[in-house]
C-alpha cells in the first residue's frame, strides 16, 4: 500500500510535467533513468528518494517544496466531501483544460472566466 505521501508527491510531479509538457520519457533522461519508473512515481508505486526529487524538481525548474505544496489541505479535502474531485491536478483532460486556458490572450480569458462563474451559478 502506498503512503500517501508518496501518492501526492508523484501527483505533484505529474501535474508539474504536464504543465510544463514534458513526456514521461523526456523527464526520465534529463534524471537519467527509465521512463517506466517515473510512471511508478508517479502513481506513488515506488517512493522517491531525496536526491532523485532533486534532481526532478532541477529538471522541472521547481524548488523541492513545489512537490509539498497542497499536502495539508489534500488531507482535509479528503476528510470532507467537496464537489471537485480530490484528484483533479491529475486528471489528463483537467490539465489539459488548464495549459489551454492560460493560452487565451488575458482580456479573453477573463471573459471566459467570468462566464464560466455564471454558468457554474446556474447549474
Amino acid at each position: 500500500m502506498a503512503h500517501p505521501v508518496d501518492i501526492h508527491v508523484g501527483k505533484r510531479v505529474r501535474q508539474r510535467r504536464w504543465l510544463i509538457g514534458m513526456t514521461q520519457q523526456q523527464l526520465a533522461e534529463k534524471v537519467g533513468i527509465k521512463f517506466q519508473q517515473i510512471q511508478k512515481y508517479e502513481t506513488g508505486a515506488n517512493r522517491i528518494s531525496a536526491s532523485r526529487l532533486w534532481d526532478i524538481a532541477d529538471s522541472m525548474d521547481v524548488p523541492v517544496s513545489f512537490f509539498f505544496q497542497g499536502l495539508e489541505e489534500a488531507d482535509k479535502a479528503s476528510a470532507a466531501e467537496t464537489p471537485v474531485p480530490t484528484d483533479l491536478m491529475g486528471d489528463k483532460e483537467a490539465l489539459d483544460l488548464i495549459r489551454s486556458y492560460y493560452s487565451i490572450p488575458e482580456n479573453q480569458r477573463r471573459r471566459l472566466f467570468d462566464l464560466a462563474r455564471v454558468l457554474s451559478d446556474v447549474a
